[in-house]
């Protein structure tokens, strides 16, 4: 194999590679050779198929199975003599045709980590607030703990129901006096004022008694997520069949143990211990983000535009889960898509600069992710996904993420690497006012 290097830009290369006739031989033969020892056809014992019959039977995929084996090794051997890693996928062109007796040639373009010069990152000086615990968050938790055990009981009278209850409904739609399908419920339990449903829906239920009904006119929102009701008024029918408010259970060692505590006092302590750890990681992340800021405006460098366009698409579709959330949708905002990059734009630039520095650390001190490591994060993943290990293995594999799964490990490590050198100093907390302000 022979190949020649062209520095398309600074994060950016081509190599054209040229292999030998004999080189693309070998590789064919040695697939020939493989599939020899597992196919079996009729009139030949399995393994004795010449090799000339197994070759021309299964010429297809021998020959696309070689020119890919063929590829990996000469990746593997380029990127050692030339001491680079892709941070995205590979890209290949100008194949020519693979075949025995003739040389296969092609080219394959890539981003890597620019080059430029590290500042110093150890010894830096840094502040980060102490963890502080209040007993009345303790309390606030403790409280919302007694909302969630309540249990439902009748209340006297006939309604109608106020903020606070919970009323047992069926309901349903209608459009120029015809049923919308799909649009309905019976024996629904709202819980009122806790914004589960459209404000004027909820207002329409708080006016009508028990085991009476009523309707009205209600107008779905111009960015409601159901595209088919967005706008529309339709009229809404609701009959209540129970109103009912809760009842909170006593504070106390038996309804610990509900949740799982041995004790109320050791709820309280298992509280405050699920503050304290949440809050020591959320304020290591601010300081290390004030570290990563100060070395930053040390140094600039060109951004690889697959690493930018990975975190502009991470931040387009953190944006349509949280609209999601609100019963809205990305499309709904109004703004088309070269419009919404150019907005998370300035941040995913920021994101990668951090990336990029994080990366070029953990190459000058020899950081590594082992498989075991990768094996550990996809596993965590599936446990909060519930979806299969190999499945998702394999999905990371196909699409390149794999690259970014890594990157980022690495990124995490050398951030690790970076604060365990730094003069940490704690600070008091800020004060809630002050907090709002930043």
């Amino acid at each position: 194999m022979e190949y020649t290097v062209e520095d398309i830009s600074p994060v950016k290369k081509k190599v054209n590679i040229t292999t030998d006739p004999k080189e693309v031989e070998a590789a064919i033969m040695g697939a020939v050779a493989l599939y020899k020892t597992s196919v079996q056809l009729d009139g030949f014992r399995k393994g004795k198929v010449p090799a000339s019959v197994v070759e021309k039977r299964f010429r297809d995929q021998i020959y696309g199975e070689a020119r890919q084996d063929l590829i990996n090794v000469h990746i593997n051997d380029v990127m050692q003599k030339l001491d680079v890693t892709p941070v995205s996928g590979l890209n290949l062109s100008d194949e020519s045709a693979f075949e025995k007796g003739e040389p296969f040639t092609y080219s394959m373009e890539f981003e890597v980590l620019p080059t430029f010069d590290l500042p110093p990152y150890e010894g830096l000086e840094v502040e980060q607030e102490k963890v502080e615990v209040k007993d009345e968050e303790v309390d606030e938790v403790l409280a919302r703990i007694r909302r969630d055990h309540a249990k439902l009981i009748p209340v006297d009278g006939d309604g109608p129901a106020v903020d606070g209850q919970v009323v047992n409904i069926d309901f349903s739609a209608l459009e120029d006096g015809k049923p919308v399908e799909g649009l309905g419920a019976t024996g629904f339990d709202l819980a009122l004022g806790e914004h589960q449903a459209l404000e004027d829906f909820e207002k329409l239920v708080k006016t009508v008694k028990l085991n009476a009904e009523g309707q009205g006119d209600i107008t779905f929102p111009a960015d409601f997520l159901a595209k088919d009701l967005a706008g529309k008024t339709l009229t809404m029918k609701v009959k209540v069949h129970a109103i009912k408010a809760p009842q909170e259970p006593e504070l106390n060692d038996d309804l610990a143990k509900q949740v799982g505590a041995e004790s109320l006092e050791k709820l309280r302590e298992g509280i405050a211990e699920s503050y304290r750890k949440s809050r020591e990681s959320l304020n290591k992340g601010a300081a290390e983000k004030k570290i990563l800021d100060q070395l930053l405006k040390l140094v600039d460098f060109p951004l690889p535009e697959s690493l930018l366009d990975v975190q502009v698409r991470s931040l387009l579709a953190d944006l349509r889960v949280r609209l999601e959330r609100q019963g809205k949708s990305l499309e709904a905002l109004g703004k088309s898509e070269e419009e919404l990059r150019k907005e998370v734009l300035p941040q995913a630039e920021e994101i990668t600069r951090s990336q990029v520095l994080l990366l070029a650390i953990a190459k000058k001190e020899k950081l590594q992710v082992s498989e075991q490591e990768v094996n550990m994060q996809l596993y965590q993943l599936c446990l909060r996904s519930g979806e299969d290990f190999k499945q998702v293995r394999e999905a990371y594999e196909r699409s390149g993420m794999m690259f970014t799964l890594r990157d980022r490990m690495l990124a995490d490590k050398a951030m690790d690497t970076v604060y365990a050198r730094a003069k940490v100093t704690e600070v008091e907390p800020k004060p809630a006012a002050e907090e709002k302000k930043d």
